[in-house]
């Protein structure tokens, strides 16, 4: 069974629906679950204090943002090498959510880095390269708006996602390029030494779960959305002809 059929739109919306269906369950019970752990169950940090629990929206928001354009640039590939119109609409579907997602994980680590720094923003390596990011996200979105054919957006916007991923990845990684930046490492890491402690640790992972679910449903939702709005479209088309 080739996975290539559900980028038939018809067999797309077929099978998304329950998938979509159980996401949006899992992000509920997930996001829930972790935020009231977090907050209300874990200890204060003996040096950060009750800041310390906004790591269970800045974590997982900052996952999400560069993730989503990570998926961005792999459905951009597969537009470029298949043409399949679902790979292309799904990317622009999940650019909106992670911009949200990066602009939370700005917003968040400002609050974060407040009491922390003395200040609300540095120019961090990290930080810049996630505000670079949110402007290609805008950028993304603006672009798919001022092309009318879809197609020429696809290939325009596509390639737009490829330039981004260095930032992407610069934004997950600065941190290990440059070693004078003022942002602290991973919290959770291959290496145990590095991860935050366990009370924290468990409710973050539930946390983080639910974002991934979130983030699936959304991207899901919008999808569904973008191909009704195409078959509209052709609708009105051809009843123009006729």
């Amino acid at each position: 069974m080739s996975l290539w059929k559900y980028a038939n739109p018809a067999e797309f919306m077929r099978v998304s629906a329950p998938v979509m269906s159980v996401a949006w369950v899992l992000a509920g019970l997930c996001i829930f679950g972790g935020l009231i752990w977090g907050f209300f169950f874990t200890p204060d940090d003996y040096k950060q204090g009750s800041t310390v629990k906004i790591i269970y929206l800045h974590v997982p928001s900052a996952l999400m943002a560069i993730n989503a354009w990570i998926m961005m640039l792999v459905a951009s590939l597969i537009w470029f090498i298949r043409r399949h119109h679902v790979s292309a609409l799904a990317a622009k579907a999940a650019a909106p959510v992670g911009a949200v997602m990066t602009l939370m994980a700005l917003f968040t680590g400002a609050v974060w880095g407040q009491p922390m720094w003395g200040t609300w923003w540095e120019w961090d390596p990290r930080l810049t390269s996630f505000l670079i990011l949110f402007v290609f996200y805008l950028g993304y979105m603006a672009l798919w708006e001022a092309v009318e054919d879809v197609e020429k957006a696809a290939d325009l916007t596509a390639m737009l996602a490829m330039v981004g991923s260095v930032f992407a990845l610069l934004s997950r990684y600065a941190v290990l390029f440059w070693n004078q930046g003022l942002h602290q490492g991973a919290s959770l890491s291959l290496d145990a030494e590095e991860n935050v402690a366990d009370v924290f640790y468990y409710p973050l992972i539930l946390t983080m779960a639910g974002f991934v679910f979130l983030f699936i449903a959304l991207v899901l939702l919008r999808t569904r959305t973008e191909i009704r709005a195409r078959r509209l479209a052709a609708l009105q088309a051809r009843e123009v002809m006729a």
